[in-house]
């Protein structure tokens, strides 16, 4: 009976250094338990010295393949090329760095509210709303701005869609989906311009 294995790469795969890079580290395998054993321990290569990160290309994938089992029949679905990334230990941060950059980016979102609050003369608007509806000038119409500070951080919390770690909802949240749309670019960029040559050998066992 002729064996037929399928294959769909991974859009990203992390792999730990100095370690080869397996098939069934970068593709999800269908076929029987014998074929996913022989095909997933396949050795596609090797990081290089000065590599973070390369582009695997399907058709390494099923070259490596026809060279150990010709007669084998292939299909593959999905991504036609993984982008391949050494899974290094990332370095705890320091409490000192991380109250440091809190209070950085806790004075400086105080000050691009301030100043957003400025330019648009937030403080007449109330006053002059306060004028129209009751009929006297007052110079802190807090009846306007107590409940316009508790819907501005309100506001901020629905729109970022976050309590601290807690997430309100399923929902991404707006820095999430830039973070993403954000990755996808870097993604492509990498594979425009990886040198393609980085893995340094395909293996035969």
């Amino acid at each position: 009976m002729e064996e037929c294995v399928y294959i769909r790469l991974k859009y990203r795969a992390k792999v730990l250094p100095n370690h080869p890079i397996r098939l069934s580290d970068i593709a999800n395998i269908i076929g029987t338990d014998e074929v996913k054993e022989k095909v997933g321990s396949l050795v596609l290569g090797e990081f290089s010295k000065n590599k973070n990160v390369f582009i695997l290309d399907v058709t390494v994938v099923l070259q490596a393949i026809f060279q150990h089992f010709p007669e084998m029949k292939m299909d593959t679905y999905g991504p036609s090329q993984t982008i391949v990334e050494v899974e290094r230990k990332t370095k705890k941060v320091s409490n000192l760095l991380f109250i440091l950059v809190w209070i950085v980016l806790f004075i400086g979102a105080g000050f691009a509210i301030m100043n957003f609050h400025e330019d648009v003369s937030m403080r007449e608007l109330h006053e002059r709303l306060y004028y129209m509806i009751t009929g006297k000038h007052s110079a802190n119409p807090l009846v306007f701005q107590i409940p316009y500070s508790f819907g501005l951080g309100i506001g901020m919390i629905l729109f970022f869609n976050h309590i601290f770690t807690k997430r309100l909802n399923d929902e991404p949240s707006p820095m999430e989906v830039e973070m993403f749309n954000y990755q996808q670019d870097l993604d492509q960029y990498i594979i425009m311009n990886e040198n393609k040559h980085s893995i340094t050998s395909v293996k035969d066992d």
